[in-house]
């Protein structure tokens, strides 16, 4: 059973990769507004 984050803010830090980006993702998959961070610009993609 999948939960519902519909209407929740997420703040990701370190989430250029691995297990921060993949947190990232789901959460957004699941409904939540994701803000992301990370120290590594040539891993982030623009838009």
């Amino acid at each position: 059973m999948a939960q519902d984050f519909s209407g929740q803010v997420a703040i990701i830090t370190g989430g250029s990769d691995g297990i921060g980006f993949a947190t990232a993702a789901l959460l957004a998959k699941r409904g939540a507004h994701v803000v992301i961070c990370g120290r590594r610009a040539e891993l982030s993609t623009p838009g």
